[in-house]
């Protein structure tokens, strides 16, 4: 590695957790916002976030922690925000302008920050200042839970800049997390988006007691969809099996909607029992209304949210995307979720 660079993560649920162990595995030492002073005071003292994957223990000597988030950002050289989507605003808007300055900042933000409907990149650009080229972000296929039992998972990285791309990415890298880099930042945060809509959908379906043959064509025609959705947002990745080799020797990718960050994202959100967005759709296909839904899993399914902003931003983009707009319409305008799901398919070829 070049120079060090401190590392601040910025939430401490599920995912801000298991970001927090990857790094911290590599010996590197990080500020830590965590929200709430009884976890603060637990992780000083049992080494464990007793909220989320608890199973993973930290060496205290690696942990800054504190509630102050103006004081973490100072701190910190690379912020890493691991905050639900719901909540930036809320925290961010009484930060200072300028608290960003010089700053790099990861988005590991699944969502459009429904206040506004934008991404977290535009939000920042808007009102801190913050440029395209200091902005990164760090998507899945990849869940906490197998983070935390070190199965094998992969990471993409996104930046503007291949060299500061990879250097971020070699912090991330262990013998569990492969780490690939792409320069689609647009792109792989809408996919991001994009695939937690799809799962609710798949775990409606489940919950309606359709088959696996069923969720195979459901999930090929979610995949076709997002393509043609990413293309309108002017994201053109090149179809499956089409690679080019721009950048020979290096470890950027080129873009391709078969690859992790898109398809196999897709794929392990709408199959995996570990995901929160399948299973609050499960839910609701077994006749959970949205509010008991959200009470009963207690965590943040950013499918719900994303459903309205999607639909709400295609209406500049005009992306042809019937399925989002049936679970849409299921989630936010009382449609029953049978005669919705029977909609949907007869859109499925």
């Amino acid at each position: 590695m070049n120079q060090a660079l401190q590392f601040g993560v910025i939430g401490s649920g599920s995912w801000g957790t298991a970001l927090a162990k990857i790094l911290t595995d590599n010996q590197a030492p990080i500020n830590w916002w965590v929200r709430d002073e009884a976890t603060i005071t637990h992780l000083k003292t049992r080494h464990h976030n007793p909220n989320y994957i608890s199973s993973v223990y930290f060496d205290g000597h690696l942990l800054t922690l504190s509630s102050n988030l103006h004081e973490v950002i100072s701190n910190s050289d690379c912020l890493v925000v691991a905050v639900p989507s719901a909540y930036i605003i809320e925290n961010f808007s009484k930060l200072p302008e300028d608290i960003f300055s010089g700053k790099k900042v990861i988005s590991a933000v699944k969502g459009l920050l429904p206040e506004d409907n934008m991404l977290l990149n535009d939000y920042l650009k808007k009102y801190f200042g913050l440029g395209l080229d200091r902005y990164f972000t760090v998507m899945g296929p990849c869940h906490a839970e197998e983070v935390a039992a070190e199965k094998l998972s992969y990471l993409t990285f996104s930046g503007q800049d291949d060299k500061h791309v990879q250097q971020i990415a070699s912090y991330f890298s262990t013998p569990y997390i492969s780490t690939v880099v792409n320069g689609d930042i647009y792109g792989v945060q809408f996919a991001a988006i994009m695939k937690n809509i799809y799962a609710l959908g798949a775990g409606m379906a489940h919950g309606l007691e359709y088959g696996d043959n069923f969720l195979s064509v459901y999930i090929a025609n979610c995949a076709d969809e997002m393509a043609g959705f990413l293309r309108k947002a002017g994201v053109n990745p090149d179809g499956a099996g089409i690679h080019r080799h721009d950048q020979e020797g290096s470890l950027f990718r080129s873009l391709n909607y078969a690859a992790s960050v898109y398809l196999g994202d897709l794929l392990v959100t709408c199959y995996s029992l570990h995901s929160r967005n399948r299973t609050f759709g499960n839910m609701i296909g077994k006749g959970y209304s949205v509010k008991t839904a959200t009470l009963e899993l207690s965590m943040v399914a950013e499918g719900y949210n994303a459903s309205k902003c999607i639909f709400l931003l295609n209406k500049q983009f005009g992306a042809e995307i019937p399925i989002v707009e049936a679970i849409y319409r299921i989630l936010w305008e009382n449609v029953k979720v049978r005669p919705g799901f029977k909609q949907i398919e007869q859109l499925l070829v």
